[in-house]
């Protein structure tokens, strides 16, 4: 129950302004018929409840789905197994996501059926899959993500001239709605898994990129479904939309569309993670019990958050859109605009990411520069947005595909974790907010702009959205980068006089032990395993190879991404913990390890012992 109310609390945080907002532009500034202010409230009210449910089996019951799934793939010996496994995961985890089925919906309305909705969810997985086999074996054979990352998105600019605007706009969106609330945490679940799995220096590194790969294969998945079909324009007028009448009615009529899309949408993982539980996995009785609870609760949250974006949620930003273009073309930019300030602000998943950056940064980026930078991103992404449907000369590709290959050069000079932070926070922003009440808005919009096209314009606005994150923590993994270099930090001196230091005592020592990242949890077990008792296992990061920091106590040079553990043990078994650690055999030959031995209490004078007598 405490995970329910933190999940509450996280989605009220999201949520609650933004109803405030629409809340206050229906009532100063157009005229909202009062049965969809209504449907909206209580909309607003079942997409609390359902968010929360669903964020809370997702918890208990996609993530850890998530990292038996990485285990088994990462323990694999055979590519063809490694390939095939990360290609079925994505492709069934993302035919679940639903910013993805509710982009979907928008994209069959808008085309008046001309391409459907299905087709849309089941190429998008289909890309996504291929994308995230293809990040797995990036991730086991170490390639770059930088160069990883160039090579893909060079590919998408080429195809991007053979496609019309109508595809543009839905490929790009396409891949930030797979991103969303189900999709993200499983691939993080995952791409955690294996990192940490494959160890070595670039552990942390490795364990940021594979949500913001995966984010490529809609795109390319959406592109060449037009190029090979010679589909150029979609076939297809769209129709006057007609706004449901009533409050309970259309919430009532929508629940049996959506139960059917949950259920269908949620059988392939849950049936595929069974299925390797019988044969790989075998998880005792009350592990099995909380997954299926989780999988209950993840069922019962799609199905109310779903209705409640389809009933409520989605003809409120669209009636606002069609109002406020109507009335006036620059207040359209600027509550735009206001719209993407407010829905990173109180984005709780922005937070968390300003924390993560603030931590690999030293605390040299805060989270305040990191909240201000993508909100104003976001704002500007959203306002550019409804640019383009007040101005028909105003094109996407003009800002999406010089946006994205900048951020792809910045790669090459941002400092390397940033390079996988940054891919990934692309679906930060395009959340539930942005797959519902943003795209309604803008559909709204080009709806009441004569020269704008609902199936081109009324498009785009996820991507613009996904793309700002990305660009900007470029731009702040350069500033970190630069920063290092320019402010390297000095080696602290010791503190302690040398006629201070007495004659040890040999009671205990502290052995030191220096490895890359990702081995220090194997480390402390191997030392347990031969006598060891507690440790402290720290994250050292150099600043540059210039500037070397020393470790205290054993006056050694901390190289770039390692882990130091502490471990603290009887003199008498400190040399058969040391040996246990050096003669390991994967230890010795993967973590480029160093262990040191030192007194516990080097460092006592002659005073101490005295007072101590």
């Amino acid at each position: 129950m405490t995970l329910f109310i933190d999940k509450m609390k996280e989605v009220s945080k999201t949520l609650l302004p933004v109803v405030l907002f629409v809340l206050f532009i229906s009532l100063t500034t157009v005229s909202v018929p009062s049965d969809i202010v209504i449907r909206f409230l209580i909309g607003s009210v079942i997409l609390l409840v359902g968010l929360t449910i669903f964020l809370w089996g997702v918890d208990t019951a996609m993530e850890p789905i998530g990292e038996h799934m990485a285990k088994e793939v990462g323990s694999s010996k055979s590519l063809i197994k490694i390939l095939f496994l990360s290609f079925l995961l994505g492709f069934l985890i993302t035919v679940a996501e639903p910013d993805l089925l509710i982009l979907g919906n928008q994209i069959q309305d808008a085309s008046s059926d001309g391409i459907s909705s299905t087709m849309i969810v089941y190429m998008v997985s289909l890309g996504v899959g291929i994308l995230i086999s293809l990040g797995v074996l990036r991730l086991l054979r170490g390639m770059k993500m930088n160069l990883f990352m160039a090579i893909v998105y060079g590919i998408i600019l080429v195809l991007g001239f053979f496609v019309s605007e109508e595809f543009l706009a839905i490929s790009f969106d396409a891949s930030g709605a797979t991103t969303g609330a189900l999709t993200t945490p499983f691939v993080l679940a995952l791409s955690n898994g294996l990192s940490t799995f494959k160890g070595g220096k670039d552990a942390e590194e490795n364990s940021f990129g594979l949500v913001g790969i995966m984010s490529a294969g809609p795109i390319l998945a959406v592109m060449l479904m037009s190029i090979l079909s010679g589909q150029r324009n979609i076939q297809g007028v769209a129709e006057e939309y007609v706004f449901s009448s009533g409050i309970l009615g259309p919430i009532l009529s929508a629940l049996p569309h959506v139960i059917l899309e949950s259920i269908t949408a949620l059988i392939p993982i849950t049936v595929l993670f069974f299925v390797f539980n019988a044969m790989k996995f075998k998880l005792d009785k009350e592990e099995i019990r909380n997954i299926l609870i989780g999988l209950g609760l993840t069922l019962l949250g799609l199905i109310l958050f779903l209705t409640a974006v389809n009933s409520g949620f989605m003809d409120m930003g669209r009636i606002l859109g069609m109002e406020i273009a109507a009335k006036n073309t620059k207040l359209l930019v600027f509550i735009g605009f206001l719209s993407g300030l407010i829905i990173v602000l109180v984005e709780p998943a922005v937070h968390v990411l300003g924390e993560q950056i603030e931590e690999v940064s030293g605390g040299s980026i805060p989270i305040s520069i990191i909240r201000l930078t993508l909100s104003l991103g976001v704002g500007t992404a959203i306002a550019i947005s409804m640019l383009r449907i007040v101005s028909p000369d105003v094109k996407l590709w003009y800002f999406l595909l010089p946006g994205f290959a900048i951020a792809v050069i910045l790669s090459f000079f941002s400092d390397p974790i940033f390079v996988g932070i940054a891919y990934d926070a692309g679906g930060v922003a395009s959340g539930p907010m942005t797959a519902t009440f943003v795209l309604a808005f803008a559909q709204g919009a080009a709806t009441s702009i004569e020269t704008a096209n609902v199936l081109v314009d009324g498009f785009g606005v996820i991507a613009m959205v996904a793309m700002a994150p990305v660009f900007s923590l470029m731009v702040l993994g350069l500033i970190f980068k630069y920063r290092k270099t320019s402010h390297p930090v000095e080696p602290i001196p010791s503190v302690i006089e040398e006629e201070k230091i007495y004659k040890p005592s040999t009671l205990q020592h502290c052995l030191v032990i220096m490895a890359d990242r990702g081995f220090g949890d194997q480390i402390v077990e191997v030392a347990r395993d031969s006598g060891a008792s507690g440790a402290t296992i720290f994250r050292g990061r150099s600043y540059s190879e210039e500037h070397q920091t020393k470790l205290p106590l054993v006056n050694v040079e901390i190289a770039e991404e390692q882990e130091i553990v502490y471990l603290i043990t009887d003199s008498k078994i400190s040399e058969a913990v040391a040996t246990s650690l050096v003669k390991h055999e994967e230890l010795s030959k993967k973590a480029n390890l160093a262990v040191y031995m030192t007194y516990t209490d080097a460092n006592l004078n002659k005073e101490t012992e005295k007072t101590e007598k």
